[in-house]
Parts: C-alpha cells; structure tokens; sequence
C-alpha cells in the first residue's frame, strides 16, 4: 500500500459528556497505568478506552520527546478517560491541560513538531476540530512539504469521533472526508480494542501526521487485545470472510456490519466485512480482493452521502473490479443534514435494518 498517506465546551457540554462516560464507564474496570507490552501476558481482555491508555503509556515509555496535550487530558485524565493516570505515571511536562482553544492546541502542537518533539494531541471532541481546521491544513498538513522535509510534522491528532453516544450538538461528527481530502495527512480509524491499541502504537511512532479518529461510541467495548502480535498494522483487513457481498466499512459502522453479517448468515446469505481501517492512503489492493471474490459491494459510513468517503470507496472498487462487478456499489450513509444531536442519532446512523436493505439491494440487481 502506497505511503502517501466549533467553540470550546461550555460547562454544561462537559457534564453531560462526562455522565454519558461515567455511566457507561461504570461497568467497566478502572483504567489503571500499564506495564510495557511484553511484560504481562500476551493476550488480555480490554475495553476501547483501556487499550488506547495502555497504548499511549508505551509509547511515552518508549519515546521521551512524546508528549499528551489537550483539555482537560491530565489531571482528570480526559472526558472519556482514555489518559487517566497518565499524567501521574509521566509528569505534567509531558502530559499537561490545555486552554480551551483547538487553535491554540494544533499550533503548539505544530511548535513543538518543529522543536524535535512527537506531540499527541487531542480535541475533546470532533466537532471541536473545526476551530483547527486552519492550523491543520495550512500547517500540520504542509509543513513538511513546506521546508523540504526539514521540518517533519510526527504529530499524531487523537479525535473522539462519530455519534451514537447521544450527546449535544457538535459533539458528534463524521469528518473523515474532510480530513482525507487533505494532502499531507493520513487518516485512521480503528474498530475494536485490538485495532485501537496496535494502530495507535504504529501511528505513534509515524514521521507524518496521523488523524486517529475513535469511535468513542465503542470506547467500553470490551474484547481481547493480543498485545504482542498486531499483525500488519497497514491495510485493510477482512473481520468476516463471506461470498455473495462484501460490507466496507470503519470505525463503529464495523460492529454493526458483523451484527448484520450475522442476521443475513440466518438467510443463507454469506457477508464478507472489510475494515478499511486506514482512510487515508485507502487500501485499494484489499478492497480489490476482496469484492473480487463476493462481485457485490455495500459501503457503509455514518458521514451524509453527498461527497463522503464511501464516493471515493465506490469508484476505487468500480476501477479495480468492473469486469466482475453484478451490482453497482451501493451506499449505506447518514443523511445530507447536520449531524443530529440526543436521540435523533438513531435515526440518522445506519441501522441494521437500513443496511440489510442495501444488501438485498445489490443481491436483487439485475441489468438490463
């Protein structure tokens, strides 16, 4: 695979954030500091939010210019948790609040790249990325490019991304195309405790910059992580092997294409499910393979339809497999509207019901 890769809360933001993380938090173990991988056993069971605190404790471990930035990332350990104790176990000169100024985070971040330093940063949420959006594009983005490559940016930008956790406005978005689209960057999404813990320990130790979108959404999703053996961290990778259609899809959209892998197996019909996993280089060779062998595929993003990732997804698949293809690609998106806030969400991410109508969509095509 190729290498070319709003305001700030308010104070009621905030609470409601982090009752929807403590409640659902409540169940789950509390996120303690980590030995290295390779220490403790091989394979353990982790939710989302433990895998990537383990993972960014070893990479501070490892790296002593990596440094954890954003609000509210180090006393509290941040909204959702996912820096708890680091600050503790590092110091505050390595994992320290911020104003709340997305501007201001990208741009120290950017300071910092420039003076031999790998910062980690995070926006609080995604929609609070759009303040940056000018020091991400004009700076992160181009810096290297800018000077040559005497000045690499090695910032790795952590975003809570998409919904489902029914929070406020601008606390849930689908920005991938917005960051894709911009050359300089690459774009990552990972879809369960396992992907969340290996792909941000490789995105870590990258030159460029990376933007790691979590679905926070499946931050206390628990499975087991094997902590020694990722396996290729590039890529897309099949989760569900299948021969009548290929589901494509990142982030949480992953959980909910198994869950319809597993409805539509009671009918006969075999799924294949894609993790795209990196958006930005897309893994074209993967996807090839993969609607090669089914001749059917179903994108399935929460982002609106008009102009989203899946638009680039469907015309590589349509490039690369059109002699083979029985069915145009067809989309499972969200709607051409802002992204909604509270219990609208439900109606506005894919559900199960949507994307099994896409299925039988391509499976019913007939030409002519």
């Amino acid at each position: 695979m190729s290498e070319q890769l709003s305001t700030a809360p308010g104070a009621s933001d905030l609470a409601a954030a982090q009752a929807n993380t403590e409640a659902a938090a409540a169940q789950e173990q509390s996120v303690d500091a980590v030995a290295p991988a390779g220490t403790g056993p091989r394979t353990e069971t982790l939710s989302m939010q433990q895998a990537l605190n383990r993972a960014l404790a070893e990479i501070l471990e490892a790296n002593p210019k990596a440094a954890v930035l954003g609000e509210d990332v180090g006393r509290l350990g941040g909204v959702f948790r996912i820096t708890d104790g680091l600050q503790q176990r590092f110091g505050a000169d390595r994992v320290f609040d911020t104003p709340l100024a997305e501007s201001g985070i990208l741009g120290l971040s950017v300071g910092m790249a420039m003076a031999g330093w790998h910062p980690i940063p995070e926006v609080q949420f995604d929609g609070f990325a759009y303040p940056a959006v000018n020091q991400i594009i004009t700076q992160v983005a181009r810096m290297n490019y800018r000077s040559r490559g005497t000045l690499p940016m090695p910032i790795t930008l952590r975003v809570p991304s998409f919904g489902g956790i029914r929070a406020p406005e601008h606390h849930g978005e689908s920005l991938e195309a917005l960051f894709a689209h911009v050359p300089g960057l690459k774009v990552v999404s990972p879809s369960s405790p396992h992907e969340a813990y290996h792909l941000l320990k490789y995105a870590g130790t990258r030159p460029d910059p990376v933007v790691f979108m979590e679905p926070k959404s499946r931050y206390w999703q628990k499975a087991e992580v094997d902590l020694a053996d990722g396996g290729s961290p590039l890529g897309s990778k099949v989760v569900r092997p299948g021969r009548h259609v290929t589901l494509i899809a990142w982030g949480a959209m992953v959980a909910r294409c198994l869950q319809v892998a597993e409805l539509a197996a009671e009918d006969g019909i075999e799924v294949e499910v894609l993790d795209l996993r990196w958006l930005k280089p897309i893994d074209a060779a993967g996807l090839a393979a993969s609607v090669s062998r089914t001749r059917r595929a179903v994108v399935v993003h929460e982002a609106p339809l008009t102009s989203g990732l899946g638009a680039e997804v469907a015309a590589l698949v349509t490039r690369h497999c059109f002699d083979t293809l029985k069915a145009p690609v067809e989309r499972v998106t969200g709607f051409d509207v802002p992204y909604p806030s509270g219990d609208l969400e439900d109606e506005y991410i894919p559900n199960i019901d949507r994307i099994l109508f896409g299925i039988q969509r391509v499976l019913e095509y007939r030409r002519g």
